[in-house]
């Protein structure tokens, strides 16, 4: 789904438009300019909502020349995750119409609100990938009557939505088209089209290098496509002294049984969602790359599966990491944090100013949160501060876990360096996060565990199951982090 030729934006004389959205100011009253008016009024008055409602609960109505038209009210006091909320709904009152064009006509709201309405008219203008004979067209064509805005006013909010789209495309994918083997020939062609170097770490060197954990993962659909993924992006411009380096770093399980610890049937369904962390560095990576961002990115991805075989890693075994550290494995279905091992340890090789990892990792982060916010890890107060405050900011909100250093007692082995994890499961999201960071060689370092990367009926500006979540606080923390120095 490309975005970059779906805007036309028009003055405010611009002819009307089967499908309108309507941004009005919050208040306790319709503005006089409204086309309309009165059926507008008269519309509430039936429904028995204020105007004032208008700000959480959008309406739609036919317009007196038989149009559809969606009001939404735009408070700008409210946080912008409420924002997104209240636009999404007014959006999907048209877009599920499956409408070829759509219409904004902002009116007296500030263009913050306008570039929100196309961000959420944007990211939901397609479908996601279904193997249906019917299935709903994608929008065409989003007109703005707003003379403030040119089009290339908009080639940021347009890079943020197709990198959303690219995540929840990927995600969407059933296990039997998105293997190992195919996902790594999507990320070759994506590199080639992008200008990134490309580098691919496959198994059998992995076994070489002492990649340990990774490999006894892999092992259990022998090796079957597996490899660590290396992208990289350098700005075209030459870089001050001052630009940063990032690696991103993303759990790519292709399909996770859970091994020998084998999942039931009620959770394994959508086990081909748990690459959804890949998913997400990479689109980051892409809308870094799209928006010409001067940081350095190397992007490390782990893909694989996680499969029941005779040659299966198992309960007891003892494995090498890359960077020596022996760790005893405790339960297979713990398979995310062995194969982030080896990549963050790859990662931190190069001496990055930052890691950022993104996995779908934990259960108990699941039931720490629920599915509307993600959890968030990191090394100091200052990475953790900047970590929250790109939550409010961009609508994508996260809330930080604790790293002390007391609960890595449960970690302790007496065979290994470290356990993998523990059976008992409490807490088990933040015994994770600190397993990882002990790859991370001291790097200042963030790990998102993405309990939101699926939020039933939708989040924020997307309507869709699955959400995307990560892109926009990606792009809003980096922005943020690389104006503060030594951070």
């Amino acid at each position: 789904m490309t975005h970059q030729n779906l805007i036309c934006v028009h003055s405010t004389a611009s002819p009307p438009s089967p499908h309108t959205l309507f941004l009005v100011p919050a208040g306790t009253s319709l503005p006089s300019d409204l086309p309309d008016l009165e059926r507008w009024e008269s519309n509430l008055k039936r429904r028995d909502i204020k105007p004032e409602e208008l700000t959480k609960k959008p309406v739609a109505m036919d317009m007196s020349n038989g149009h559809h038209a969606a009001l939404v009210m735009i408070d700008p006091e409210v946080f912008r995750f409420e924002r997104l909320t209240a636009l999404r709904k007014a959006a999907m009152l048209l877009l599920d119409e499956s409408p070829a064009e759509a219409l904004i006509v902002p009116i007296s709201v500030a263009e913050e609100a306008v570039v929100d309405a196309v961000y959420v008219m944007l990211v939901n203008a397609a479908p996601l990938p279904a193997k249906k004979k019917k299935q709903s067209p994608p929008l065409k064509t989003l007109r703005i009557a707003d003379p403030r805005f040119k089009k290339k006013d908009f080639a940021g909010t347009q890079a943020l939505a197709a990198a959303n789209y690219l995540v929840r495309e990927l995600t969407a994918l059933p296990p039997n088209e998105l293997t190992p083997t195919t996902y790594r020939a999507r990320l070759q062609t994506l590199a080639r089209e992008q200008n990134w170097g490309f580098e691919e770490f496959e198994v059998q060197q992995l076994v070489k290098m002492g990649a340990g954990a990774f490999s006894a993962v892999a092992q259990g659909s022998c090796y079957e496509g597996a490899a660590i993924v290396h992208l990289s992006y350098r700005p075209l411009h030459p870089l001050k002294k001052s630009s940063k380096h990032i690696a991103l770093v993303g759990k790519g399980i292709c399909f996770d049984t859970g091994g020998h610890n084998l999942k039931s049937a009620k959770y394994m369904s959508g086990m081909h969602e748990d690459m959804n962390g890949s998913a997400v560095a990479l689109a980051l990576m892409q809308v870094i790359s799209d928006m010409k961002l001067p940081v350095v990115i190397d992007c490390w991805l782990a893909i694989a599966h996680n499969h029941l075989s005779p040659h299966a890693y198992k309960q007891g075994d003892i494995v090498t990491a890359l960077d020596g550290t022996t760790i005893e494995v405790v339960h297979t279905d713990a398979e995310g944090r062995m194969v982030l091992a080896d990549t963050l340890a790859l990662a931190a090789r190069q001496k990055p100013d930052l890691i950022i990892d993104f996995a779908t990792l934990t259960g108990t982060m699941q039931a720490a949160l629920g599915s509307r916010q993600s959890g968030i890890f990191a090394s100091n107060e200052t990475l953790g501060s900047l970590a929250v405050a790109a939550g409010v900011t961009s609508g994508e909100r996260v809330c930080r876990f604790p790293l002390d250093d007391d609960y890595e007692v449960d970690l302790e082995s007496k065979v290994a360096d470290i356990k993998q994890c523990t059976l008992e499961g409490d807490a088990d999201h933040i015994l994770a996060a600190l397993f990882l960071k002990r790859f991370t060689k001291d790097i200042p370092w963030l790990h998102m565990d993405l309990s939101a990367s699926n939020c039933k009926g939708g989040l924020g500006a997307v309507a869709s199951d699955l959400t995307g979540f990560g892109v926009d606080w990606g792009i809003e923390f980096i922005q943020r982090w690389h104006e503060v120095p030594d951070a």
